[in-house]
């Protein structure tokens, strides 16, 4: 296939592929079948969309999506077994992973609990003092003072902690790759076992716990019983399932779709607090999940206290809830600082070992543990490359590793600690985590590097630019945005469309801090269009876009409504750019 506007190479050294002319076809007769807006049909098809799943897929319900709890392994032993504990008041204790994900599912549980008359102990480990997943001190003090230990976001690989908590039942809730056995406990609810099918492995932790409620409130009906209402508590799911980058496929996306509508209520005061520390002027979007609350309640786990995310999240105190969001505020810009430092160093360090293998990695000493995950992706996205950064301290590394789509990095990380390269290691398709021994490290990731490359990372060259159409300014209309955004929400596995602006002049640019460009474009014959690049001078967009002269571009991005004073504005997000001939 031609490249897209003949851009072989654009300014971030990507080529750009437009629709197929079958894609084209499918989306004519799309338009032709259905009388929806050609712009929304193109979106349809390119998620492989029929005209006959049309309706059902833009109005996506959780009726029709929400799988049965009860097909997931363990499900019926984990719901008894919780109802039980409730309906006798035992004492419970949650132990939760540190990050949006284990936030969520913990809250989620102290909040029906909550509503049920009980109050659940929160327990989350210290990332750098404990570390990821349960470990015995904290198991055996907590089953030493409670009935039932429930993890969440945590717990498949961890059978000595488990073990160790003696004279309690537990329960794991949790999504990450299992190994061949399981801990012993009462019940390990993951659909990512590997004695599980796999048709649910796309769910965020959170989704699991609350598969768990609508099992428990399903068990109470049976009773004669009314159980806490679930639908309110989809604001915390969707939440989780965005900032875990879980692919917002099948019932993801009526939770998010669903859970968005809730959050939009401003009800739970944490989420109100968030939303105005972080200055949310319009109804939330997944990509202000992602990129606005996510990252402010992951900064307690990363550079702060462990819980705050959590609690957060749970509480039903306003005031309690506005002083929780400022302390996260201002730890999300701490931990801004502190990246900008650790990714400069960790991608000088990379550049020198080169960027053409297989794995891209780096490791230094002292780098914060709570910032090499974030680092990873941004050496990922740099690179097309799964990307590993470590932290060392005192002859120990503990890293964090992201992959590339159509490359399990969870299964690779796994292999390597089973072979006793790694401490330990574990994580999903996309996300790993790991620690290994400074002493190994050459060796570790040759080997991870190893098993990466059989399942063809490197292999490719620039990553392509995929888009979806081609588009004038004038055609830019808060309409359209409207149109379009039926098919969401956008995420991870089902990404907003992305649009090409052929042959534009740039009117205004103005540098907006240090890194990100905002400037205006037109095609000279209809009105002028607003743009957005994050990261500009990152790269090299940003200085070409700055000072373009008579330079005109095509441009590539995404559209959203930008309102600001009172001002509602179509903007561009740009993503790319390149020289037009």
């Amino acid at each position: 296939m031609n490249a897209f506007l003949g851009v072989e190479q654009s300014l971030t050294n990507r080529r750009w592929c437009g629709p197929s002319l079958e894609a084209e076809r499918l989306a004519e007769a799309m338009v032709q079948e259905t009388r929806l807006p050609a712009p929304l049909a193109r979106v349809l098809v390119s998620r492989g969309v029929t005209p006959m799943e049309a309706a059902q897929f833009l109005e996506p319900t959780l009726r029709d999506l929400l799988p049965d709890p009860r097909v997931l392994l363990d499900m019926d032993r984990a719901a008894e077994r919780f109802l039980h504990a409730v309906q006798a008041k035992e004492r419970i204790a949650v132990f939760a992973d540190y990050d949006v994900d284990g936030g969520s599912s913990a809250a989620l549980l102290l909040v029906w609990l909550r509503d049920m008359g009980l109050q659940a102990t929160l327990y989350i480990p210290d990332r750098i003092d404990e570390g990821y997943g349960p470990n015995v001190p904290a198991m055996q003090a907590l089953a030493a003072d409670h009935d039932m230990i429930i993890c969440v976001d945590c717990g498949t690989l961890s059978h000595e902690p488990i073990a160790a908590a003696k004279g309690a039942d537990v329960i794991i809730l949790d999504h990450h790759l299992g190994a061949e056995t399981l801990p012993d406990c009462v019940a390990c609810v993951n659909p990512n076992r590997q004695d599980e099918t796999g048709d649910l492995a796309h769910l965020c932790a959170a989704s699991v716990v609350f598969l768990l409620l609508v099992e428990v409130n399903r068990l109470m009906r049976g009773q004669g019983h009314k159980g806490p209402d679930l639908i309110a508590l989809l604001d915390l799911v969707a939440l989780a399932t965005v900032a875990d980058v879980a692919p917002l496929i099948g019932c993801n996306r009526a939770l998010v779709r669903q859970g968005l509508k809730v959050m939009a209520r401003r009800a739970r005061p944490g989420l109100r607090a968030l939303s105005d520390v972080s200055r949310m002027d319009k109804a939330p979007t997944s990509y202000a999940l992602g990129f606005m609350l996510g990252p402010r309640v992951n900064a307690g786990g990363r550079i702060g206290a462990a819980d705050l995310g959590a609690r957060l999240l749970s509480t039903n105190d306003p005031h309690e809830a506005e002083a929780l969001a400022e302390r996260l505020d201002q730890l999300n810009t701490d931990r801004r600082d502190i990246e900008n430092r650790v990714r400069e160093a960790a991608l000088e360090q990379a550049q020198a070992r080169g960027l053409d293998g297989p794995l891209v990695w780096a490791a230094g000493e002292g780098w914060h543990p709570g910032v090499v995950g974030i680092v990873a992706a941004r050496l990922k996205e740099a690179t097309n490359r799964p990307a590993v950064v470590i932290g060392l301290e005192n002859g120990i590394g503990k890293g964090s590793a992201r992959s590339v789509t159509g490359v399990d990095l969870g299964a690779c990380v796994q292999r390597v600690a089973a072979e006793g390269l790694f401490v330990k290691g574990g994580g999903h398709k996309m996300a790993a985590g790991l620690t290994v021994e400074e002493g190994q490290l050459e060796a570790a990731m040759e080997r991870l590097s190893a098993l990466l490359a059989k399942q063809g990372a490197g292999s490719h060259g620039p990553r392509d630019l995929r888009l979806d159409s081609l588009l004038m300014p004038a055609a830019a209309t808060p309409d359209l945005i409207e149109h379009i955004e039926q098919a969401g929400p956008f995420g991870q596995g089902a990404p907003a469309p992305r649009f090409a602006f052929p042959s534009v002049a740039i009117s205004f640019a103005k540098r907006v801090g240090e890194q990100h460009l905002r400037f205006s474009f037109s095609d000279g014959m209809g009105p002028r269009l607003e743009a957005i690049c994050f990261g500009a001078f990152d790269g090299p967009l940003g200085p070409a876009l700055l000072q373009p002269g008579a330079q005109r571009f095509h441009l590539a991005g995404r559209l959203e409504i930008n309102t600001w004073g009172g001002r509602t504005k179509v903007q561009l997000r740009l993503e790319d750019a390149a020289i037009a001939e």
